[in-house]
């Protein structure tokens, strides 16, 4: 059994700032085919399906579909607040690389 992807607390704390404003709606983490990588992430709000992985903390919930999570085993879903940006961002163990955008993955 592949270890489930973890969320950081200020993944967390970052998502309740976002449902503040209204409806509480969980973060999806899904992996589709595309990108400059082979594979990229789609994160987005989105509502909870019946198979998928929840995960919860602080309140929140981050989801991850049936198809995504193999590919997503072992991650961390965190918060950056950088220079370039403020974003979610996946450190993926099961990418073999990378591309600078940091949405797009191989594996």
């Amino acid at each position: 059994m592949n270890l489930p992807p973890k969320v950081t607390e200020r993944a967390f704390a970052r998502l309740a700032e976002i449902n503040d404003s209204g409806e509480t709606r969980p973060l999806r983490v899904a992996v589709a085919g595309g990108g400059c990588s082979g594979f990229q992430y789609d994160i987005r709000l989105d509502q909870a399906e019946a198979d998928d992985l929840v995960l919860e903390g602080g309140g929140q919930r981050v989801v991850v579909d049936p198809v995504s999570l193999p590919y997503l085993a072992g991650a961390t879903i965190d918060f950056a607040d950088e220079l370039i940006g403020a974003r979610f961002v996946i450190e993926n163990p099961n990418a073999s690389s990378s591309c600078g955008c940091g949405t797009s993955f191989s594996i």
